[in-house]
């Protein structure tokens, strides 16, 4: 096989498995480094990492694979420029339906801030389960994978994760008399 046929083999790989998983590659950069810019530098740093580690690519959930490379740059990028932090930010548009009507546009960028406010005060263990379970739509076993974990210490991360979130939108919502807190 020549060099070319090879670099075009790699690259029709990369092609299938890496770009289609793109958003939720940002997505996951984007609440571990906390800003757009940083973000795109490491999506791009994993995309270099994922495109020489293809020949150890084994099959399976190409996007677990890919994600759990984006985390792994993300928490480097952070150590790397001394900003491995409890909190992260993420924009509007992760959360929910575009609303119609100004009062309920109005009343959908409240939640999404009580909601990212509560989110970005989880510590990071609890925010990552969150992110990969309810967002991202993966299976306990896959978030297992991809963080180096047993499943059981997944469902229990998550489990306090979503009681603590709860707990905290609760007080937020009674503190700005949009709710009662029910406890």
């Amino acid at each position: 096989m020549s060099a070319f046929s090879e670099i075009d083999r790699k690259d029709r790989l990369f092609e299938s498995l890496v770009l289609p998983h793109l958003g939720a590659a940002f997505n996951l950069a984007s609440w571990l480094v906390g800003n757009r810019q940083d973000a795109e530098d490491v999506v791009q740093e994993s995309c270099l990492r994922a495109f020489k580690a293809l020949d150890s690519f084994r099959g399976g959930n190409a996007r677990a694979w890919l994600l759990s490379i984006i985390r792994n740059t993300s928490y480097t990028w952070l150590e790397r420029h001394g900003m491995y932090r409890k909190s992260v930010s993420f924009d509007d548009d992760y959360l929910g339906d575009e609303p119609s009507g100004q009062e309920e546009i109005l009343h959908q960028q409240i939640d999404n801030r009580i909601v990212r406010g509560a989110v970005e005060n989880l510590p990071a263990e609890f925010r990552e389960v969150i992110l990969l379970r309810d967002l991202e739509g993966f299976s306990y076993k896959e978030i297992a994978s991809m963080l180096g974990i047993p499943s059981g210490t997944v469902m229990s991360r998550l489990s306090r994760a979503r009681t603590r979130l709860q707990k905290d939108l609760r007080g937020l919502l009674s503190e700005k008399g949009r709710g009662k807190d029910t406890t």
